[in-house]
């Protein structure tokens, strides 16, 4: 075989090639899922992805015989770094054919990299924060796949573990029925949180009446998930590109609020799994594709829950019951019977044993690993 050759994406020719290079990849994967490439395009371009301006970032593409045969970045996220007093640079958005030495060629480019500027650590998959793609799937491949997780073939994590990878961190994916009748002590928390007046739970019908409160909700994201590994805050311009980027696909009947005297203090996010529109649409949005996508979300029978948070002060009484219930109503209402817990960290015991007590078990495993530089 050819010798391999490593180049930096420079041009928007090789962006190109970078971004497309995984469904090449998996394109005997009828499963597979593509990502959104309207998106791509936009994660991957330095003038309008503003977390190019805290991160310091590396795009590389493999070649063997002058064909692109792997890909990877590389992300020293320096926001994230100070806030915890760590020199820990990151890879992410690794893709290549099966092969270890096109594997190997990507990873030590990166790591090198990385000691270049005196990192002491490696750490991924992990992109700029946990709203990208995180881990590499390690357990849970006879299930489908879903939206914005990571979507690698079993031989990455052993090709990783290969190159002196070892575990930081895993995050499981739950699954199971949504339950026709809630466990008493849902029943319970639920009628007494409706009967105080101390709180008032907002939903809505529509993206209209949803918008005044987005911005509001990613404040509170950076407060609640200030403790969650790999959570980088949002800054002003970064939530009003994160709600354009979102806010075309969310479905308001999913999105509950908590307010105490006109304070917000909790959120909840879920949203149908359109996977199916995605696939169908090969991930373009244009020219039909938002069609597909539109009519699959409409179709769809399982609940993603997305993101949630309450004030640590307000914790403990019962509140993210409340708006977890109010989802799955709605989701009952709109004839759904899937429920998806999309990825939850090992150590979140609490959350984990709320999906446990609805029925749902783990299904998937997700992997983020680490290595001393």
């Amino acid at each position: 075989m050819g010798q391999i050759v490593i180049k930096e994406v420079l041009t928007k020719k090789d962006r190109r090639v970078f971004i497309y290079l995984p469904e090449k990849v998996h394109k005997n994967e009828p499963e597979w899922l593509h990502p959104i490439y309207m998106d791509e395009w936009l994660l991957f371009d330095r003038d309008k992805n503003k977390s190019y301006k805290y991160a310091d970032a590396i795009l590389l593409l493999a070649y063997r015989e002058n064909k692109p045969v792997g890909r990877i970045m590389g992300i020293i996220n320096n926001r994230y770094n100070a806030i915890h007093n760590e020199q820990n640079g990151r890879f992410c958005f690794m893709e290549c054919y099966d092969d270890s030495e096109v594997f190997h060629a990507l990873i030590t480019e990166v790591e090198n990299w990385l000691r270049e500027r005196g990192m002491k650590k490696i750490i991924g998959p992990l992109g700029f924060s946990d709203k990208d793609p995180q881990g590499f799937q390690v357990e849970g491949f006879e299930y489908p796949q879903f939206m914005t997780s990571a979507n690698n073939s079993p031989y990455m994590p052993q090709y990783l573990e290969g190159e002196g990878y070892n575990k930081k961190i895993d995050l499981v994916n739950y699954l199971g029925k949504i339950p026709e009748q809630f466990p008493l002590v849902y029943e319970k928390v639920l009628s007494r949180m409706e009967s105080m007046k101390e709180y008032r739970i907002i939903e809505f019908k529509s993206i209209k009446e949803l918008k005044p409160y987005i911005l509001e909700v990613l404040e509170l994201m950076n407060e609640t998930f200030a403790e969650i590994y790999g959570f980088v805050p949002l800054d002003d311009k970064e939530k009003m590109e994160f709600a354009n980027r979102y806010l075309p696909v969310l479905d308001p009947k999913f999105i509950k609020l908590i307010q105490t005297n006109g304070t917000l203090v909790g959120f909840a996010i879920g949203m149908p799994d359109f996977s199916k529109g995605i696939r169908q649409a090969r991930g373009r949005i244009f020219p039909f594709g938002i069609i597909r996508i539109l009519i699959d979300s409409k179709r769809s029978r399982k609940l993603l829950m997305m993101l949630g948070g309450v004030k640590k002060e307000y914790r403990g009484k019962g509140l993210d019951v409340l708006m977890g219930v109010k989802i799955l109503q709605s989701g009952i209402k709109h004839k759904m019977d899937t429920l998806d817990s999309h990825l939850v960290l090992e150590d979140n015991t609490k959350m984990r044993g709320e999906y446990e007590r609805v029925g749902c078990k783990v299904v998937k495993k997700f992997r983020i690993y680490e290595k001393d530089l």
